[in-house]
């Protein structure tokens, strides 16, 4: 029970050390790294792909730990934080930006107000001035410009 409910937590908790990281370190001391995601490069992989690594490393660390010989909740604490991570992976890699050709043309609201969010952090291509640093829950203005463009369209046809 406790390693379902370490699991969890830690997958709650994910969204905020993510915002944390994407606005202070992707955007701050290791944005040559995040650089060739706000400016492509035309190529399939970029450097800021190594952030996979940066938080799966230590994942499957604590996994293993915690499987072989550790506490198992610290195994919770990998699984979270992989769960996460493959839930970053669907929303951010195949939901946004399309780098695999799945869930292409979703009517979901969640996915389009996901897309605006996303949207508003690329229009700056430098480190500073952006906004919108996490992934899985979307700030409210994003859900109104969704809300607003289903007014324009139902009324426009």
């Amino acid at each position: 029970m406790i390693f379902i409910a370490v699991t969890l937590l830690t997958f709650a908790i994910m969204e905020g050390i993510t915002w944390l990281t994407h606005r202070y370190v992707m955007h701050g001391f290791l944005w040559y790294l995040h650089e060739d995601h706000h400016q492509p490069t035309g190529h399939f992989f970029e450097k800021n792909d190594a952030f996979f690594l940066i938080f799966a490393v230590p994942s499957m660390a604590c996994i293993f730990y915690g499987n072989f010989g550790g506490p198992l909740w610290v195994a919770g604490i990998g699984t979270g934080v992989a769960m996460y991570g493959f839930a970053y992976f669907i929303v951010h890699e195949v939901i946004i930006h399309q780098r695999i050709k799945w869930f292409t043309k979703s009517n979901s609201r969640y996915i389009k107000a996901i897309r605006w969010a996303h949207k508003m952090h690329h229009k700056h291509i430098g480190k500073e001035d952006s906004e919108s640093f996490g992934m899985l829950i979307v700030a409210k203005k994003y859900w109104d410009k969704v809300r607003q463009d289903e007014r324009i369209q139902a009324n426009g046809k």
